[in-house]
């Protein structure tokens, strides 16, 4: 369900034809050779796909368009071989609508002092060519990005490859469906928002529907099928005992198993690839559903609890843009601190909805323990700790007039102590710099309790993404001072009223 993408992002070489056809013949070589190089590096999340050498602005329009037109085009790589007058780009430029990568680059890595003439120097003007590309580019205040080095180097391959990722979150946002089961928590500010400026900004949309909806297709769940999930569930998980076949609560985790048929039965019926329930809301359901939205996760859909339809769809974006990078993406929330100095960190959970994906466990402990609020059935749930390493947590929020969208760099940290009676999947980190400064540059920036947290992306995929919308992007990290924090939210707050 993860729907990998088969996709692919074009690689556009800009020339002129002055320096006639034996030159840019040889662009087109060089051009198919760089392109060739980068597919086989093995770094690139998607394929790179040599188009075109543009020579003139009808050239330039056409092709803009055709890749505006080509849902498989994610978005294009410029590269300027030649000194290629930026104003024959203008009106192509404007035309396009995908993200665009600047690369900055040039065939050679050396300059061969020995044997090097004026026909070399001819053919391989990126130094100065690329300068005229970027200072239209500028001139018509256009979002890109600029990579700088030579396309062989690994470090240039990974930012390449950090762009190309934050282009699939872009082509997620802008495709995916959220089912909203009933609304938000009551009373909760932060998970309101303007779905129709959502729509607008992003390109997701938000579709509410009655919980009786949902009912209907976990009550169309048949025994055989139940059956089938169970076994799955017994083999895959340690399970406590009053889940097994025999065990007192075994009907629980047979109404776990239609839970989670019934959900996927209503997504992939929609067409939708992330959704969110509240526990005050559940008429028809005997219990809220846990391990069904926790393996959905695993699965790669998104999620929000308490009706939170923006962390759905963010959540949902970065498990799409993470595939195939080591660690795992999950809801979360920071939920209790352990306050030592420095060293303060912080406990994140929530009532039952952790994504196994960042499970230190090889297999999660399935158990079943009351939840004290919604006044439903105990709910069956995944319980493990997270594995440790650096990891992100990110919101967006919607602040009336415009979108923001804040990162926490974070260190995830093994618990000093077991947690027995804590019966909930959970995570234990320091965040960047710290506590002190971390929690009060989150709340003046209005962050969400609500978060992504991923141990697969970092606060370069996320800044990107951002650009690529046109939001506002904060980061909150190992450097962050709160002097200068705070000066950064006064700039962004008349920068982006104007």
């Amino acid at each position: 369900m993860t729907n990998q993408h088969k996709k692919a992002v074009w690689f556009l070489t800009g020339s002129q034809s002055l320096y006639g056809q034996e030159t840019l013949r040889q662009v087109e070589r060089d051009s198919a050779e760089i392109v060739d190089g980068l597919n086989k590096t093995g770094v690139l999340p998607l394929p790179v796909a040599n188009k075109a050498v543009l020579i003139d602005a009808d050239g330039i329009v056409s092709t803009m368009r055709q890749a505006n037109a080509d849902d498989e085009c994610i978005g294009v790589i410029t590269w300027m071989h030649t000194f290629s007058p930026a104003k024959m780009w203008i009106k192509g430029l404007r035309e396009l609508q995908v993200p665009l990568l600047h690369l900055h680059t040039q065939f050679n890595d050396r300059i061969p002092y020995a044997t090097i003439d004026m026909d070399f120097m001819n053919l391989n003007q990126s130094a100065h060519g690329g300068r005229e590309f970027g200072h239209v580019m500028s001139r018509l205040g256009l979002e890109r990005e600029v990579v700088v080095g030579h396309w062989k180097d690994v470090r240039c391959q990974n930012e390449i490859a950090d762009w190309m990722r934050a282009a699939v979150g872009r082509d997620e946002l802008s495709t995916l469906r959220v089912a909203r089961f009933g609304d938000n928590m009551r009373n909760v500010a932060v998970t309101e928002g303007d779905k129709v400026s959502a729509e607008e900004t992003f390109g997701f949309t938000v579709r509410g529907y009655g919980v009786g909806d949902l009912v209907a297709h976990i009550d169309n769940v048949n025994e055989h099928e139940i059956d089938n999930l169970t076994g799955m569930y017994l083999d895959s998980y340690e399970v406590a005992p009053e889940l097994a076949k025999r065990g007192s609560k075994h009907d629980a985790l047979r109404y776990a198993a239609r839970q989670e048929l019934g959900l996927r039965s209503f997504l992939e019926t929609g067409g939708y690839t992330a959704f969110t329930d509240t526990f005050e809301d559940l008429h028809g359901i005997d219990q809220l559903p846990g391990l069904a939205v926790q393996r959905l996760m695993a699965d790669g859909y998104g999620f929000g609890a308490e009706g939170d339809w923006k962390t759905a769809a963010l959540l949902r974006a970065m498990k799409v843009m993470a595939i195939g990078l080591p660690g795992g993406t999950s809801f979360m929330e920071d939920y209790t601190y352990d306050f030592t100095g420095e060293n303060s960190k912080v406990l994140g959970a929530h009532m039952l909805e952790v994504c196994p994906s960042i499970s230190a466990a090889k297999r999660a402990s399935l158990e079943i323990h009351p939840l004290g609020i919604g006044g439903k059935s105990d709910p069956v749930r995944l319980v493990f700790d997270t594995t440790t390493g650096s990891a992100i947590n990110v919101t967006v929020v919607d602040l009336g007039n415009r979108y923001r969208m804040v990162v926490n760099d974070v260190e995830v940290v093994k618990p000093e102590q077991k947690l027995p009676k804590l019966p909930v999947a959970r995570a234990l980190w320091r965040p960047q710099p710290n506590l002190a400064v971390a929690a009060a540059a989150w709340i003046y920036a209005g962050g969400a309790h609500h978060t992504v947290f991923s141990m697969a992306l970092n606060a370069t995929h996320l800044r990107i993404l951002a650009d690529m919308f046109g939001i506002e992007y904060l980061h909150i990290g190992e450097r962050t001072a709160m002097e200068d924090f705070r000066k950064e939210l006064r700039w962004n707050e008349v920068s982006y009223s104007r």
